[in-house]
């Protein structure tokens, strides 16, 4: 048995999955995440066993935050996305084998900005200021420690010989470190950039780039699921 340990970069994997999974209640998102982490342990008829799945995430804020549009200040505590996100991790921490890893968010840096593609259209004059609407704004706070956790948590089960491999699913962040580390340690390696691109030097030290966005996208409507 190929014992693997799957690793999940929360907040990137929630932006890729709404694409192709549309808007899911928090206990069905739980789900989708351990449907589609199944696929990687079927992948390629391996004969692999679970070690577990980390998913690293942060608590959703309850900072209040002023919206330049509305021209009031917004509680986050009392959003709907709040609630979703909460109820999202405590979903996950049910599932067997299933551990989640919280960062912080930079709450003091929280900001409303203005999407570039609302930018993009207010510089070609496609539109004017009084032509902006609460869509065209997003919530902007940086996570912190994130990264780190995950780089931490390759490099122990490395050391340890915990898993015979890893799969990553993540963006092109920097994990080339933590990559090359489990790599000399015999641990083989996969990313899964979920359809995105990544570097070369990235490609460079990882053992396979597989994703299922595709395959799942069509599963899920031939379904009917949403």
């Amino acid at each position: 048995m190929i014992k693997t340990a799957i690793l999940v970069d929360g907040g990137y994997y929630r932006r890729k999955i709404v694409g192709f999974t549309g808007h899911e209640n928090p206990a069905t998102a739980a789900d989708t995440l351990y449907k589609y982490c199944q696929r990687h342990l079927n992948h390629d008829k391996e004969d692999c066993s679970l070690y577990r799945v980390l998913y690293y995430d942060c608590a959703p804020s309850e900072k209040q935050v002023y919206h330049p549009l509305l021209r009031k200040t917004i509680n986050l505590k009392k959003e709907a996305l709040y609630k979703w996100n909460i109820d999202f991790l405590n979903a996950l921490r049910t599932k067997r084998k299933y551990a989640v890893r919280l960062g912080k968010l930079a709450d003091e840096q929280a900001v409303y900005n203005l999407s570039y593609e609302a930018t993009k259209a207010l510089l070609s004059g496609q539109k004017t200021v009084a032509d902006l609407v609460e869509s065209d704004f997003t919530l902007s706070i940086k996570q912190k420690g994130v990264d780190t956790r995950i780089g931490i948590d390759i490099v122990a089960m490395a050391l340890k010989k915990q898993v015979d491999k890893i799969v990553l699913i993540a963006g092109d962040s920097d994990f080339v470190p933590a990559a090359k580390f489990a790599r000399r340690e015999g641990i083989d390696f996969v990313l899964d950039a979920m359809g995105a691109s990544i570097k070369p030097e990235l490609s460079e030290h990882i053992d396979g780039l597989t994703t299922f966005v595709s395959s799942f996208s069509k599963d899920k409507t031939t379904s009917g699921e949403n």
